[in-house]
């Protein structure tokens, strides 16, 4: 995880305005920075903010090798084929940092085929000074964020890892600008023209989701044919999206809630990390408010793996000085992200503050590739189950997968996220679909079942019901839900203001949008729909009110 920053066609080049804006995401990268004008290119300027975790000797950006000295990289991601890559095809790697893999592979077959040829998560920036091409492309679910600022008036472009990096400067662009999400499994061609402007060439979309690895993948074909039963490929296959993604030189965590998608993980990584003898026991961190059912479960795994487990607890004055900042993290107004962000926030402060591990493992993206979510008990078909996987999938760097990364960023930790490996998911995703959904009212039923007998967890988390993750971390007696609304009711201005696009349903989701505005106003484009349970009738996106969430 670090924040990459670069302007090109920016009248000045670097500005006083563009320096404001490139602090604005040092929380992604304490360890250093580094902002430069090219020479050649004055109206080009690259930041980078770099939290290291590997290489830390030679893995600082904007990278050039000397092999290619017209090559320029700045890159948020971790490229997990790395040495599979150079390995391949005798690349003449000069670092030991991952993200080299990019320019030698760029070189080789260009930039569509790159894209295709990475097995990991990042957004980058690839600038070919000799063939005038800038090149922006992000990782198939989005798992490392990007945005774009693009103003075809002025010939201008920007990217950079969060919004709040571009707004001052979307404020000088011309009224036809526009700022938004780049869009994930996709990449992007400019041309630098003679006056220093560009163009946009094209764009190209390489990714959906459930198609399989163009890369040489991590577990063989032959291997994976080795293995008897589709429960054992599952397994199989998702401790090797876990093995892949111990690639770190900073300490390793896990976030632990108790269900049964952070808890696999967190048994996982344990497994591996004593396999592979790293020097350190793996941390555990689980947060709730009083008598949370998350808190119990989560302590009731940390001990039956032996971790060294740490129970954070917050309180409604947490929640009061943490609610507005989390919405200025996230970036989005949306009920459901905010309410699950909150804890995460929370948690990952007291990560920073109190322990050195810097990257952590969760189990973001379970739900949405295994049907996890409560509603999917009244899918009228298989396929409709199916096809709402994709959706969800697609859409996951809006809601779920911002959370995530945005909630750890803010205090420069770097999140890994198995169940997004493309490997795992085209494998889940092209499982007949009637054999992934709930059975007898059990969500997940066949990842569970892949586990049963391996011995990793208890039976009581492994067959462990559905809890919403804000509904899991509150206590039984007061909900985090009641607890937001009441803050909300104390702060929010009785002047009744007009937005444009989606509008708020509720007094908690007109807070949100109002506190959002002050930020980044006129961006409603951000948060495009509320994200709420399909085939039920419910006025709240909540899990709570949906008719078997009491049933469990």
């Amino acid at each position: 995880m670090c924040g990459i920053w670069g302007t090109f066609g920016m009248d000045g080049g670097l500005t006083p305005t563009c320096i404001k804006c490139f602090a604005a995401i040092v929380h992604r990268g304490p360890d250093a920075w580094r902002l430069e004008q090219d020479s050649r290119e004055p109206q080009a300027v690259l930041g980078f903010q770099r939290l290291a975790i590997v290489d830390g000797l030679h893995g600082m950006q904007p990278m050039r090798l000397h092999c290619f000295p017209r090559l320029t990289l700045i890159c948020n991601g971790e490229i997990y084929n790395c040495k599979r890559l150079r390995d391949q095809y005798n690349f003449p790697y000069e670092t030991n940092c991952d993200v080299e893999a990019i320019i030698h592979t760029y070189k080789k077959f260009g930039i569509a085929d790159t894209v295709n040829k990475l097995d990991g998560v990042f957004s980058f920036c690839l600038i070919d000074g000799e063939a005038r091409k800038v090149y922006i492309a992000r990782d198939p679910y989005g798992v490392r964020p990007l945005f774009k600022l693009h103003d075809n008036e002025k010939g201008l472009m920007a990217i950079c890892s969060e919004a709040k990096g571009l707004m001052g400067l979307k404020q000088k662009a011309s009224e036809s600008s526009s700022l938004g999400q780049f869009p994930p499994g996709h990449f992007e061609v400019w041309s630098l023209l003679d006056d220093g402007k560009v163009k946009l060439d094209y764009n190209e979309r390489y990714f959906t989701p459930g198609t399989p690895p163009r890369f040489v993948p991590y577990v063989s074909t032959e291997e994976l044919a080795k293995l008897n039963s589709l429960y054992e490929k599952t397994a199989f296959l998702l401790e090797a999206a876990c093995r892949k993604r111990l690639m770190s030189d900073r300490r390793i965590g896990c976030l632990l809630s108790g269900g049964l998608d952070s808890s696999l993980i967190t048994a996982l990584v344990v497994k591996l990390a004593k396999e592979h003898k790293l020097p350190y026991k793996i941390q555990t961190f689980a947060i709730g408010m009083g008598d949370s059912p998350d808190l119990a479960a989560a302590r009731t795994v940390a001990d039956y793996l032996g971790t060294e487990h740490h129970e954070v607890r917050f309180d409604e004055n947490d929640v009061r000085q943490s609610l507005d900042n989390v919405i200025y993290h996230l970036e989005t107004f949306d009920i459901t992200t905010i309410r699950a962000s909150l804890p995460m926030y929370i948690l990952s402060k007291y990560i920073k503050e109190n322990t050195d591990t810097t990257v952590v493992f969760s189990g973001e993206g379970a739900d949405e590739v295994a049907q996890g979510y409560i509603y999917f008990r009244d899918a009228p078909t298989p396929v409709a189950a199916h096809e709402e996987s994709i959706r969800l999938l697609s859409d996951i760097y809006l809601y779920d997968g911002l959370r995530a990364d945005r909630t750890t960023s803010a205090f420069s930790l770097e999140l890994r996220v198995p169940f997004l490996d493309i490997q795992f998911t085209h494998h889940y995703l092209n499982i007949e679909p009637k054999l992934r959904q709930p059975q007898n009212g059990v969500e997940k039923h066949l990842l569970r079942s892949s586990f049963a007998k391996s011995g990793l967890l208890p039976d009581s988390i492994l067959w462990r019901h559905k809890e919403a993750f804000s509904d899991g971390v509150a206590s039984v007696k007061k909900s985090l839900f009641t607890t937001i609304s009441e803050i909300i009711a104390e702060r929010l201005p009785e002047d009744d203001q007009q937005f444009k696009g989606l509008q708020p349903t509720s007094t908690e989701s007109k807070y949100y949008r109002y506190v959002f505005e002050k930020s980044f106003s006129g961006q409603h484009n951000f948060t495009p729909y509320y994200w709420m349970p399909k085939w039920v009738q419910v006025s709240d996106p909540s899990a709570r009110f949906i008719k078997h969430y009491a049933a469990t």
